[in-house]
């Protein structure tokens, strides 16, 4: 691998093309006062190289953090890209025996990262300190390739098709098991709330558990269990606006976004968008959702909720967009994809400035980290 590649500026993207001319603006008429048409780039603001990012549908090789740094695996290492500075660094690189990494995952304090491997295990970090923390072992058979945080709980997905809650504060850190999928799981995804995960799997399943009906140190029942899709199901997205609504897209012979309401069970709409769904991304200030793709154009689609009318199409890419997160304020979205370049798109506009309250510090999940038994 040429390191001086990694995380590099390429070229600068040409100048974005408007969707609507802005002599046409004035001429759209508005029955009632509204918000103005907002301008969405069709091209990327930035391009960053990835040289020998992994081409694999089940793995979550990208993580924006909530400290506003993004942390990408390449192969066996794990790179940090600060945004509010461009600055990278690289935080680790693992053994080949161990290799490559498979997933990464930031906990909500910005500070702690859990890194999934090949070799079955999943390494938790103090990205502040560059140091590591422990070593999860003995869940897994094989490469862990999703993860998700709820708080202290580390949620990790396999290629044997386990789920495994694990418990980063304790020894003995495994505290319940979800038995359902035949296959990998592709994604993981809890609810805002912390009460729901949903699962998605090479075996075209997605799963609903519940938290109420989690058993201790036992295998865990699904609340539902969801065979719409065809295809395997990776991308997953809660909603921001209402809490029991889920978005899920399908792989490349499903080609289907899915919404679903999770207390019922019931698929609310479905639409078919000509290409593999690879991730989904939900603005956090419209009532819109974003899905990055794969085949013929490897674009971005922004859609509006609920009508599914097609916004934008953003494009750029020249191989399927694997990879997508959103900063911490909800303006851009980071993708990747196996062309080995990560862009930077302003697909979702600039939120109004509120001025909010003080936010409380997000507990870190090791709060007695020398309390460990």
């Amino acid at each position: 691998m040429n390191r001086t590649r990694i995380l590099a500026f390429k070229n600068k993207p040409p100048t974005p093309v408007e969707l609507i001319p802005h002599q046409f603006y004035s001429s759209v008429h508005q029955s009632k006062p509204s918000k103005p048409l907002r301008h969405i780039p069709q091209t990327s603001e930035k391009t960053l190289d990835a040289p020998d990012i992994i081409d694999d549908y089940c793995l979550n090789l990208m993580d924006w953090g909530s400290s506003n740094v993004l942390a990408l695996a390449l192969e066996n290492s794990v790179y940090l890209w600060d945004a509010s500075n461009g600055s990278a660094s690289e935080l680790v690189t693992v053994d080949d025996e161990d290799g490559p990494v498979t997933s990464v995952s930031w906990a909500a304090d910005g500070q702690h990262i859990a890194i999934g491997l090949n070799d079955s295990s999943v390494q938790l970090w103090d990205s502040t300190e560059n140091r590591l923390l422990r070593t999860l072992k003995g869940g897994h058979q094989s490469r862990v390739g999703s993860l998700d945080w709820k708080n202290h709980i580390l949620t990790t997905g396999g290629m044997d098709g386990k789920i495994i809650n694990n418990d980063v504060r304790v020894r003995s850190h495994i505290v319940a098991t979800f038995a359902g999928h035949q296959q990998e799981v592709c994604g993981l995804k809890w609810s805002a709330s912390g009460q729901q995960l949903a699962s998605g799997g090479n075996d075209n399943l997605l799963y609903i558990w519940d938290m109420s009906m989690a058993s201790m140190h036992s295998r865990s029942q699904w609340l539902h269990k969801l065979e719409d899709h065809s295809a395997a199901v990776r991308a997953l997205a809660w909603c921001p606006f209402q809490h029991n609504l889920l978005a899920s897209g399908g792989g490349g012979s499903d080609c289907c976004i899915k919404f679903w309401d999770t207390h019922t069970g019931a698929c609310l709409d479905s639409v078919d968008t000509g290409s593999q769904v690879c991730a989904l991304l939900w603005n956090k200030n419209e009532r819109e959702l974003l899905s990055s793709h794969g085949s013929m154009q490897n674009q971005l689609t922004l859609w509006k909720y609920p009508s599914l009318v097609r916004i934008a199409e953003l494009t750029g890419h020249t191989s399927r967009v694997l990879f997508m997160d959103q900063s911490p304020d909800g303006h851009t979205v980071a993708t990747a994809a196996g062309d080995e370049t990560l862009r930077f798109w302003n697909a979702f506009g600039t939120p109004e400035v509120k001025k909010d309250a003080p936010k409380a510090e997000q507990p870190g999940p090791f709060p007695h980290i020398r309390q460990i038994r």
